[in-house]
């Protein structure tokens, strides 16, 4: 009987840990020094009634308030990408895959990315899905074929489905076959307004095979960059082309073929919120559209809230942002992480998007005047690989922020001090604290609960609590 009661003893007071374990906050932290990436600590409860330094940064969080439903956190997944993928050997490249679009806690957890509608400028060379000899066009598209895509993307995609079979995948095209263009080149020009019917068929086209290739699409955007003719390839769109384009042509093609993947505006700088508002002031052409993309080479994170304000019925993506060749570690991380990650979410952003996720040694491949700096979140050179600053920003929110948590209010009473914080899908709260000076003691009140913990300087915090 002695023994009885000594094994229930037990008993309660493994419960009773099991208990006090599962009431802690959790805390992992990247310092811009680098000396810290994914620092995992334990964070206990404190009374209310307890003495909290008057020094403190005081966080508040209110769950009940709450706003956009958060899609997914990735890169972009480049042809150039794929290719240096492909190219590792099998048992690296499951790991490496495992590794970025895995669920667990060793895990990156990206759970979405953006490729490109044939060529990107991060691509070893500029094709479409129709290219022709110079002079000869097709307006039925009966050349049409994924066939340069079949060598490293499409391989790469299903290997990748295969580990994360939930992951939303959105394509944009940086440029139509050449033969579409007013100018008949790769870089900028126009659409020439007799190929509209034939440009929302290449659309449609291209989904339906990327589907009967075991990939579906998300989301698709019209243009990359509309506003910017100057890479290879690219295509100039104004706000009245796409307008119509989308109007008149591709969404009536899309809802005729019963086609459900999103169709996106804009997918350019923060610096023009009047262009996709333009599109979404026509009643017809808004009607086919579900969110507008953002960049923020130009511009502030503030102009994807004055789109959400007029139009609140559509969603808002941040869908693209280098690290550059000549960027420090600190600066990037710190930078990306205030206006990236935590500024687009605040300006209601429910995707955020790196770009890219791999190149090599020399930011290679790329095509002939495309990005010769874009620093991938890995560095991958002879089978070696090297895990870069935008693997951690990322990761930041990623690895512990995945589709469908909704983002909740969240105040610093410290203007150096920038949260953005969640309601989990699994029941928990999540917030991401990002410290821009010096080290900081901090409480984090939610409700009547209070944690209360150190935060190094220059550094980001993602908290995980009950």
């Amino acid at each position: 009987m002695q023994q009885f009661k000594g094994f229930r003893s037990s008993v309660f007071i493994f419960i009773g840990l099991l208990v006090a374990i599962s009431l802690q906050a959790q805390q992992w932290t990247s310092s811009a020094n680098g000396l810290m990436k994914f620092a995992k600590s334990n964070i206990m409860k404190v009374s209310s009634s307890q003495a909290i330094p008057t020094t403190a940064v005081n966080i508040k969080v209110d769950a009940s308030k709450t706003y956009q439903t958060i899609e997914g956190f990735g890169y972009g997944l480049t042809g150039g990408s794929a290719q240096l993928l492909h190219a590792l050997p099998k048992d690296k490249r499951t790991a490496l895959l495992k590794e970025i679009f895995g669920q667990g806690t060793k895990n990156l957890g990206v759970s979405y990315i953006r490729i490109s509608i044939g060529a990107s400028d991060l691509d070893a060379q500029v094709f479409s899905y129709c290219d022709l000899p110079k002079g000869e066009t097709d307006s039925l598209l009966t050349h049409f074929s994924l066939s340069n895509d079949t060598v490293h993307l499409l391989p790469i995609l299903k290997e990748v489905l295969a580990i994360n079979p939930s992951l939303k995948i959105m394509a944009s095209p940086w440029s139509p076959p050449i033969w579409m263009k007013s100018n008949g080149i790769s870089m900028g020009g126009h659409l020439l307004k007799k190929y509209y019917a034939s440009y929302a068929s290449y659309f449609v086209k291209y989904i339906k095979a990327m589907k009967a290739n075991g990939v579906k699409l998300h989301a698709i955007t019209m243009q990359n960059e509309p506003e910017h003719g100057g890479n290879n390839p690219s295509l100039l769109m104004t706000a009245e082309e796409q307008t119509e384009f989308l109007r008149d042509y591709l969404g009536p093609k899309m809802k005729a073929e019963k086609i459900t993947t999103e169709i996106v505006l804009y997918d350019h700088n923060a610096d023009h919120p009047n262009y996709p508002i333009a599109i979404l002031n026509d009643a017809k052409a808004k009607s086919y559209a579900s969110a507008t993309a953002f960049h923020l080479y130009l511009g502030t994170e503030k102009a994807l809230s004055e789109v959400h304000q007029l139009h609140p019925d559509k969603k808002i993506y941040f869908t693209e942002q280098w690290t550059g060749a000549k960027g420090s570690y600190d600066g990037d991380l710190m930078w990306h992480l205030e206006h990236i990650v935590i500024g687009t979410i605040q300006n209601w952003s429910s995707v955020v998007l790196e770009w890219n996720l791999a190149n090599n040694a020399k930011f290679e491949p790329h095509t002939p005047l495309g990005c010769t700096e874009c620093k991938g979140a890995f560095t991958i050179q002879d089978q070696s690989i090297n895990r870069n600053v935008s693997y951690y920003i990322v990761g930041q929110i990623s690895k512990f922020v995945q589709p469908g948590a909704i983002r909740t209010y969240s105040s610093s009473d410290n203007e150096s001090v920038v949260t953005t914080s969640f309601n989990l899908k699994n029941g928990k709260k999540a917030i991401l604290i990002l410290n821009k000076t010096d080290a900081k003691e901090v409480v984090l009140q939610d409700n009547k609960n209070y944690y209360k913990f150190n935060i190094p300087a220059q550094a980001a915090s993602t908290i995980v609590w009950p």
